[in-house]
C-alpha cells in the first residue's frame, strides 16, 4: 500500500488497517473495515520488504513462496526454476515463458516441437489440424471469465440505459460463438460465468436487430470500437461493428496494441472497446470495474460509471462474510444489470489448451491459471 512501492494492486489492501508477526508461521491482521474477501486478497504477490522498497535486482530474481524462483529474464523470454523453499511441493521441471506475438508462428513452434504448453494462444479455426496431429493434444474446459463491452458513458447517447441495451440487442452473439469462436464459448446472460460460485442462472441476452434501430432511430454519431491486434479479436470486432451498422450505428474498428489502448480506455479516448476479465476468482473484481470510487486512475471504473443503487451492492458484497448472503447479492447485482446494462456482456470463453506429449496431463484452472504446471511430471 505504500507510495513508495507504487504497486497497482495498492487498492487490494486498503481495507487492512495493519499486520503482526506472532512468530515465523503466523501473521494477524486487523482490518480497518468489514471486508469479506480477504483470503482472495492475499493471493496477490508478496515480497520481502527490502525487495519491494528497492529496485529492481539487474537479473531479474525475486524471493516468493511460489513453487518457481525467478532464474533469468530476457526481452521476450522469462526462465524459472524450481524453487528450494517454496511453500508448495517442489516442481520437476523448470519453465521457460516465451512470448510470440504472430499466431501462425506459434501454430509452428507447438507442431515443430518447440513448445509445450499455449493456453488460449491458438485461433479456434485452427485448433481441428492441431488436436488430429498424435504429437499434440488439445483441452478445454468453461471458463470463469467475461467478454464484454465497455461503453464510455460520458459520450452521449451512450449515458441512456435504453441506448446501451439496444447496442446488446444488435449483437448476435450465438452466431459468434458457434463460428468465430469454434463452440469454445457460450453466449453470456450477465456478468458472471456459469463456472462461477456466484452465477446467478440468466438466460442469454436476446439478438433483436429490428428492435436496436427503433431505439437508435435517427442516431448518426459515429463511434469508435477499440480491439486488441490479435487476428481473431479484430474479425470479431469487425463483425460486430457490422451488426452494429445493420442496426443503425455506424462504427470505426480501432485495433491497438494494449499498452495504447489501456492509455486511451483510461483517458476516456474511446466509445466503445472490447475487453474481458479473464480471471473472475472473486465477483468483489466488479467493484474495480464498476464502482464510482474507482473511474481511473484510481482503478478500472473505464466506463465512467457513476450509479449510487449499483454502488451500494457492490459495496454489501465487499464487506459482507457469509458466502449465501454474498451470491444473494450477486444475483440482485445482475437482475439490476441486465437492465442498467453498464457492461455489455457478450460470451463466456472456454479455457483452450494446446500441450505437446510430455505436457498432455496439463489443464488450465477455470480461471486460466497456470499452477498445473508445476505438477507436470
Amino acid at each position: 500500500a505504500s507510495p513508495a512501492v507504487g504497486s497497482r494492486h495498492a487498492s487490494a489492501v486498503e481495507a487492512i488497517a495493519g499486520a503482526t508477526a506472532q512468530g515465523d508461521h503466523v501473521v494477524a491482521i486487523r482490518l480497518a473495515r468489514p471486508h469479506g474477501t480477504l483470503l482472495t486478497d492475499l493471493e496477490l504477490p508478496i515480497l520481502r520488504a527490502d525487495q519491494a522498497m528497492s529496485p529492481p535486482a539487474p537479473d531479474g530474481s525475486l524471493d516468493g513462496l511460489g513453487p518457481y524462483a525467478i532464474d533469468r529474464v530476457s526481452p521476450g523470454e522469462l526462465r524459472l526454476v524450481p524453487a528450494v523453499d517454496g511453500a508448495l511441493p517442489r516442481p520437476a521441471h523448470p519453465v521457460i515463458l516465451r512470448v510470440v506475438h504472430d499466431e501462425n508462428a506459434r501454430a509452428l513452434r507447438l507442431e515443430a516441437g518447440r513448445a509445450d504448453v499455449a493456453v488460449n494462444l491458438v485461433s479456434p479455426t485452427l485448433l481441428p489440424a492441431i488436436a488430429s496431429r498424435p504429437d499434440l493434444g488439445v483441452a478445454s474446459r468453461p471458463g470463469a471469465n467475461l467478454t464484454y463491452i465497455v461503453v464510455d458513458e460520458e459520450h452521449p447517447p451512450l449515458d441512456d440505459a435504453r441506448f446501451r441495451r439496444a447496442l446488446s440487442m444488435a449483437i448476435d452473439r450465438a452466431t459468434l460463438c458457434a463460428t468465430l469462436l469454434g463452440g469454445h464459448a457460450q453466449p453470456a446472460g450477465g456478468l458472471i460465468a456459469p463456472a462461477h460460485w456466484a452465477h446467478a442462472d440468466t438466460s442469454p441476452l436476446p439478438f433483436d436487430s429490428a428492435a436496436a434501430r427503433s431505439v437508435f432511430g435517427e442516431s448518426r454519431r459515429r463511434m469508435t470500437l477499440l480491439t486488441s491486434t490479435e487476428r481473431l479479436r479484430g474479425d470479431i470486432a469487425r463483425v460486430i461493428a457490422q451488426e452494429l451498422a445493420d442496426a443503425g450505428v455506424e462504427v470505426d474498428v480501432v485495433p491497438l496494441e494494449l499498452g495504447t489502448m489501456i492509455a486511451r480506455l483510461n483517458g476516456g479516448d474511446f466509445d466503445l472497446a472490447i475487453l474481458q476479465l479473464p480471471e473472475m476468482t472473486e465477483p468483489n473484481v466488479l467493484r474495480r470495474f464498476l464502482h464510482g470510487a474507482f473511474v481511473p486512475p484510481v482503478g478500472a471504473n473505464r466506463g465512467r460509471v457513476r450509479d449510487a443503487t449499483l454502488d451500494a451492492m457492490l459495496d454489501e458484497g465487499d464487506r459482507t462474510s457469509d458466502p449465501e448472503a454474498r451470491r444473494a447479492i450477486y444475483a440482485r447485482l445482475e437482475a439490476f444489470e441486465r437492465d442498467a446494462m453498464h457492461l455489455v456482456p457478450l460470451w463466456y470463453e472456454d479455457q483452450v489448451v494446446v500441450t505437446s506429449v510430455r505436457a498432455r496431463s496439463f489443464v488450465p484452472s477455470a480461471e486460466g491459471r497456470w499452477l498445473g504446471l508445476a505438477v507436470l511430471p
